[in-house]
């Protein structure tokens, strides 16, 4: 059993629908409950025994890079100041700092499966786990479904293990869509037939959404490199992934356990919704939040 040891996460994006905030701050940092997005991520991943993360970016956003970086001087003023506290939240000094951090430059932002193509080399040839940098799972980042789909991905001998997340009938459109090997018998962990993506409510074959997680073998590369590019000569995962299961590879869907949803921070609604929930999950920051909306709410009423 090949242990899955290696993960990329695409985070070249420009985040135009959190413009103007994320021309100067990537939206993989944007604070959710005291820690940047991305800390969430890099966290879940060291949790499932990944000891190398691929960080696929882009020349401006040198800040992701930094993030993870120590910083001795910071470390220092912090530690003459007494504020150890806060020293204990850096990346650098957690229980997960040894893991390693690789950057690819991504020069043109040529879709999802491009991102993943860039990072072959660094890959070297092993299975990898596909974690998208602006989504995390679980409140605070405490979710099961990736060691659900590590499991899978060993237990069923998968070429192709993808998280799903029920939505709304309404809303497949704006998904892709799981089409399970049998339709009426649907478990924690499915057979998938394909992807259809972005059907209307009559074609969907489901309302499970694929939710920002992958993880796949080593031949997706060869994949991503033999499927036409799509729309605006983007190179789609979703695209190889379909062709791959076409030509017989083993895929599953992983389903999130009951209560737990993936949180998005791609545009200012999605991102709002989160920081509020994860505000008021925070054991601090808690309080702070609920005084917040009941002074709104007297205001409200007082007008």
């Amino acid at each position: 059993m090949t242990k899955i040891t290696t993960a990329i996460v695409p985070v070249a994006g420009l985040g135009t629908r959190l413009l103007p905030t994320t021309k100067a701050v990537p939206k993989e940092l944007l604070p959710l409950g005291g820690l940047p997005t991305l800390h969430y991520i890099a966290d879940e991943l060291a949790q499932v025994g990944v000891e190398k993360i691929i960080l696929v970016s882009s020349e401006s956003k040198s800040q992701i890079a930094r993030y993870f970086e120590p910083d001795e001087a910071l470390a220092n003023s912090l530690r003459e100041k007494n504020k150890s506290e806060i020293l204990k939240t850096f990346w650098s000094e957690s229980d997960h700092s040894d893991i390693e951090f690789e950057i690819v430059i991504q020069h043109e932002q040529l879709g999802l499966g491009h991102a993943v193509l860039c990072a072959e080399q660094a890959a070297a040839g092993q299975p990898v786990i596909v974690a998208l940098g602006d989504c995390v799972m679980g409140l605070g980042g405490q979710s099961k479904i990736l060691a659900n789909m590590v499991q899978a991905f060993h237990e069923q001998s998968s070429d192709i293990v993808i998280a799903f997340e029920p939505v709304p009938k309404e809303k497949v459109s704006r998904y892709g869509i799981a089409s399970p090997a049998d339709p009426a018998n649907v478990a924690s962990v499915f057979p998938l037939a394909d992807l259809v993506e972005k059907p209307t409510i009559e074609q969907a074959p489901s309302n499970l959404a694929v939710a920002a997680r992958y993880i796949l073998a080593p031949t997706i590369f060869e994949w991503l490199k033999k499927i036409p590019k799509g729309k605006d000569g983007e190179l789609q995962l979703t695209d190889a992934m379909r062709a791959m299961i076409a030509n017989g590879s083993p895929a599953f869907g992983v389903r999130f356990p009951d209560g737990d949803q993936r949180y998005d921070v791609g545009n200012i609604e999605s991102y709002t919704d989160a920081f509020i929930k994860f505000a008021l999950s925070h054991p601090t920051l808690r309080d702070v939040a609920l005084n917040a909306f009941s002074q709104a709410n007297t205001q409200s009423n007082d007008s």
